[in-house]
């Protein structure tokens, strides 16, 4: 099998349990659910990782995705991440991180191969328990908390009301960019998505 072939890790980073599922800190989450529904894959435990799988091809024949929701909070993100790499021999460059951002304003989608983790405890896990920076962000802009709220109290609290109006439509879009990295590489999909 070339490396051509090789599969993609798309990892959704969020935190497990019905009381998160809503929350801005979750978008991740939301956009594997999305894809997995894409690929025709269900979600299920995986036996070495602390994390929930799927797995499928985009379209007939087309590249494999190992889609990957991390079990553990998003602070310890990174372990299973980089057991699910290992397991399935999957490089750096071919990780995902769909991940909220709070220093892209709400609606924006923003794509970028390695980087700084801009304080995303999700990331920053990730990025050592990989031992590298050179993996694919696909950031999802939530914006600033209103006022003097705390971005802590402000990512785990849900979308609000108009916020959930364009949701659905904005995790689609994440979905189609995460689908284009894979079969057109990251510098196309930025071309492609960072004018609007």
């Amino acid at each position: 099998m070339t490396d051509e072939a090789g599969p993609w890790l798309v990892v959704g980073l969020g935190n497990p349990g019905r009381e998160y599922a809503g929350n801005r800190h979750n978008v991740g989450f939301m956009v594997a659910d999305l894809l997995s529904g894409r690929l025709g894959a269900k979600f299920g435990r995986h036996k070495q990782a602390v994390a929930e799988v799927a797995e499928g091809r985009l379209g007939f024949g087309g590249p494999k995705l190992v889609l990957a929701k991390p079990l553990t909070y998003m602070n310890l993100s990174g372990g299973p991440v980089a057991a699910l790499a290992q397991f399935h021999k999957i490089p750096a460059d071919r990780v995902i991180a769909v991940h909220d951002e709070l220093d892209i304003p709400y609606g924006q989608l923003r794509i970028k191969l390695g980087g700084g983790e801009g304080g995303h405890n999700g990331l920053r896990s990730m990025s050592k328990s990989l031992g590298t920076k050179e993996y694919v962000r696909v950031r999802f802009g939530i914006g600033r908390p209103p006022g003097r709220q705390d971005p802590a109290d402000y990512v785990l609290s849900d979308f609000g009301a108009v916020e959930r109006k364009e949701l659905e439509f904005l995790v689609d879009r994440a979905a189609d960019v995460v689908e284009s990295v894979v079969t057109k590489g990251v510098e196309p999909t930025q071309n492609m998505y960072h004018a609007g």
